[in-house]
């Protein structure tokens, strides 16, 4: 299907909603995290390597995907993963024991991987880099709506119907994702990838990148981001409820709060990072992180204080996390930006995975508080990496305010065969 004519708004909708959807089903086994161990019979301490399958096999799949969609387009790949993350996120109503959810986990991890970056390269691919801070931050708002609105009614399901009615619901909004997708989404006119597409030509291209000292360095401050949220972020709710006694509902408002902070947060980073830079927002907002995540435990003395913690927690992320897209999108070539984002995000949820299977260990053997610990050193060592070694491209000179006539960066869609 050839789409002619086509509305950004519309395309950061489309964007936004798979976002919502993908990220939602992610985070939603954080605080569904004790739910599932008392359903399925999960041990604590094994509890975070569900986190860790999927971040393995969304690592795999990206890998492989991200030269593919420099080959046949970026249009093409949202599709797929769109498709197949419906599929897996509905295969969960049959998951019956630890093992059939560690599978139906890993399956939406590859799908994950399929989607990795997809909507990041989507915006570097349509969007001009001067108003992709704002893109980027619009698009993000959906991790934030999920947190407002997804992470909140999937823990409700989840206290109604079983750990099992969240996914259904993310399962068919990312099939409503699919269709607008399919229906009002065109292929940017971008540079591809020429030539046949080879193994031995895919792994040459990703020596060189990792060869190349500032993408390894982005790749590397990727794979610290998720390794810190990681740790941080999955035991969280079962040190709350072990702390202080805490239920499902009280969990489903702290994600909203969070959620909150992020909306209000995201797009104005983004802006603020297309008038500044987009490095100093990122290295500052990692200090102010890393100094809250470590004092957690400290300042933490009730429920309450959770919320004003979350809520900080969850602006100073996202004030990195725009920038910091933006960023990656404009150091590399139109058509290795594919390989390029799937290659940071692979590795970022490689340090997810890691982080998930390291904060069961830490947390059962040494307490949250070596969870906060680890997670706040990792957050410094990635405001070092970033000032140190990624260079930053001189911004152009103008307006960042969205306009539809300026607004598409590349031209009209490419005919797709």
């Amino acid at each position: 299907m050839v789409i002619k004519h086509s509305n950004p708004y519309v395309i950061i909708f489309a964007l936004w909603l798979l976002m919502f959807s993908a990220s939602s089903q992610l985070m939603i086994i954080a605080p569904i995290l004790p739910q599932l161990g008392l359903e399925l019979n999960i041990p604590e301490s094994i509890q975070g390597t569900l986190i860790t399958a999927y971040a393995i096999m969304l690592s795999v799949c990206a890998v492989i995907m991200g030269p593919i969609s420099d080959k046949i387009g970026r249009r093409r790949i949202l599709m797929i993963g769109t498709g197949s993350m419906a599929f897996a996120l509905f295969l969960h109503n049959f998951a019956f024991n630890y093992v059939s959810l560690l599978i139906v986990r890993a399956a939406a991890g590859a799908a994950g991987g399929i989607l990795s970056g997809s909507a990041v390269s989507y915006v570097g691919d349509y969007f001009p880099y001067e108003k992709r801070g704002w893109a980027n931050g619009w698009v993000i708002t959906g991790i934030a709506a999920g947190q407002i609105i997804g992470i909140p009614l999937g823990t409700l399901l989840a206290e109604w119907f079983g750990f099992r009615g969240p996914f259904s619901l993310f399962a068919v909004i990312m099939y409503l994702s699919f269709m607008l997708i399919w229906l009002a989404v065109p292929q940017p006119d971008v540079r591809r990838v020429q030539g046949k597409l080879t193994l031995n030509r895919v792994l040459k291209n990703y020596g060189r990148m990792l060869l190349t000292p500032f993408i390894l360095a982005t790749a590397a401050t990727y794979g610290l981001m998720y390794f810190g949220i990681s740790l941080y972020i999955v035991y969280l709710p079962t040190w709350l409820t072990g702390e202080f006694g805490i239920t499902g509902y009280e969990i489903a408002s702290l994600f909203f709060v969070g959620g909150i902070a992020t909306v209000l947060t995201g797009p104005k980073a983004g802006k603020l990072s297309d008038k500044i830079g987009r490095k100093i927002l990122i290295i500052s907002s990692c200090i102010g992180l890393g100094i809250v995540i470590a004092l957690t435990t400290v300042v933490m003395v009730n429920f309450w204080i959770a919320y004003i913690l979350f809520f900080l927690t969850m602006v100073l992320v996202s004030a990195r996390m725009s920038p910091f897209q933006a960023l990656i999108s404009e150091i590399i070539p139109d058509e290795q930006r594919g390989a390029m984002m799937s290659l940071t995000i692979a590795l970022g949820q490689f340090g997810m995975g890691i982080g998930g299977a390291l904060a069961g260990i830490a947390y059962t053997g040494y307490g949250y508080e070596s969870n906060t610990i680890l997670a706040a050193i990792s957050v410094f060592l990635m405001s070092f990496i970033v000032w140190r070694f990624i260079p930053e491209p001189d911004l152009k000179k103008e307006d960042p305010a969205p306009d539809t006539d300026t607004i598409i960066g590349s031209g009209t869609p490419a005919q797709e065969t």
